[in-house]
């Protein structure tokens, strides 16, 4: 069965409270309200015939190869990363709370660190883990630092973006923007992490 991919294509603002307005709190992670604010996009028929997002193998942010499908079977939050952006402190804050909420029952969060948008990810590979893992303690995979448009965009971003579709075009618009990978297509994570 082909994976349905939902499209966070938010436009979160420069600031936290913008962030907030789409579901998260820093007091309590409302992932729900968040995705249920999301549109749901099925696999084109081209994509679904080429590959599921399992069919990947990406590089983690040591280098070490990491097959996605290891990750069969759980709800995959896929979002691009930067450590010099305005909203880098109310995502990756949000992204940690998220996490650790919902890692129990089948949620894992794939980072991948992004200089495309103002070069707001500079670091190398060993600066941009040191970062995540020790200002916010990030225990989500950190993987390798990728293009997310352009003719040198990651694979698993092209297909991403060919599944999602949506009014904001192909293109990753900025740092942030996230993808929730399932096979249903469901929109509350509750019902995600039942399935």
């Amino acid at each position: 069965m082909a994976s349905f991919v939902t499209s966070i294509k938010s436009s979160l603002g420069s600031s936290k409270s913008a962030f907030l307005q789409h579901g998260f709190s820093s007091q309590s992670p409302n992932l729900p309200g968040f995705v249920s604010k999301a549109r749901s996009f099925g696999v084109s028929a081209r994509a679904a015939t080429e590959k599921s997002i399992h069919d990947f193998t990406v590089k983690d942010i040591d280098g070490k190869d990491v097959a996605l499908s290891k990750f069969k079977g759980k709800v995959l939050l896929i979002v691009n990363v930067a450590s010099k952006c305005g909203l880098t402190s109310s995502n990756y804050s949000e992204l940690t709370h998220v996490y650790e909420k919902y890692k129990t029952q089948g949620f894992e969060i794939l980072a991948f660190p992004c200089n495309q948008f103002g070069g707001q990810e500079p670091g190398s590979n060993p600066e941009i883990k040191q970062f995540a893992c020790t200002k916010y303690k990030a225990e989500f995979p950190i993987l390798d630092k990728v293009d997310v448009n352009g003719p040198s965009t990651a694979p698993v971003y092209q297909f991403l973006k060919s599944s999602a579709g949506g009014f904001l075009g192909d293109l990753i618009k900025w740092n942030f923007e996230k993808f929730l990978v399932d096979k249903n297509g469901k929109k509350d994570i509750q019902k995600l992490l039942a399935a």
